[in-house]
């Protein structure tokens, strides 16, 4: 799988927004050309913010859940934030199971986390 029919991702007002395009990521070699990809779209940037868009994703297996922490760290580290938005339910649960909800912050539609990351 190319990172183009995996993700799309595009700057607003500063913020770097990414659509995760797949509706199933649970390999590592997509979990990888993800990651890579975000990690690159945020880069050399002082205080990155980003917004992860999950409006098509369906499954999500737990080595995906840890890119995403690795992901939340580095840009943390780095100054900025990273949103999560329009999780399906299902998910969701797992995210609050886990209690990454507690570390991470997730918002129910772009909209809402485009005015958190704006903040």
């Amino acid at each position: 799988m190319s990172e183009g029919s995996l993700i799309e991702t595009q700057e607003i007002d500063g913020i770097v927004e990414a659509t995760l395009m797949c509706s199933r990521i649970l390999d590592e070699p997509t979990i990888q050309v993800i990651g890579d990809a975000l990690q690159a779209a945020i880069a050399d940037r002082e205080d990155p913010q980003m917004i992860l868009d999950f409006s098509h994703v369906e499954h999500l297996s737990s080595s995906a859940l840890g890119m995403l922490i690795s992901l939340n760290n580095r840009i943390r580290e780095a100054g900025g934030g990273l949103c999560l938005s329009a999780i399906d339910s299902r998910i969701l649960d797992v995210f609050r199971i886990t209690k990454l909800d507690r570390l991470l912050d997730i918002f129910e539609s772009t909209v809402d986390a485009r005015n958190a990351a704006r903040g």
